[in-house]
């Protein structure tokens, strides 16, 4: 997973994920990957419009959006 995330991000790739909330909810999110920690990531989330901190751990799933590097936000 810390690979994936870290070639999209080198590759000013957006990526599509799938993200278990603290609460136990599932969602998808398109997002722009800004900073890669241990055990975290940064990113602009466009679905909730800003720049949004997702723990590794609750990710589920990553793909990366072909066609669509460097998309503003």
């Amino acid at each position: 997973m810390h690979g994936l995330l870290m070639k999209c991000m080198k590759r000013h790739q957006l990526a599509d994920m799938i993200y278990i909330g603290s609460d136990g909810s599932i969602t998808k999110r398109r997002v722009r990957l800004l900073r890669l920690r241990q055990d975290s990531v940064t990113a602009y989330c466009f679905l909730r419009q800003e720049r949004r901190t997702f723990k590794i751990d609750r990710i589920l799933s990553v793909r990366p959006v072909y066609g669509q590097e460097k998309q503003p936000g």
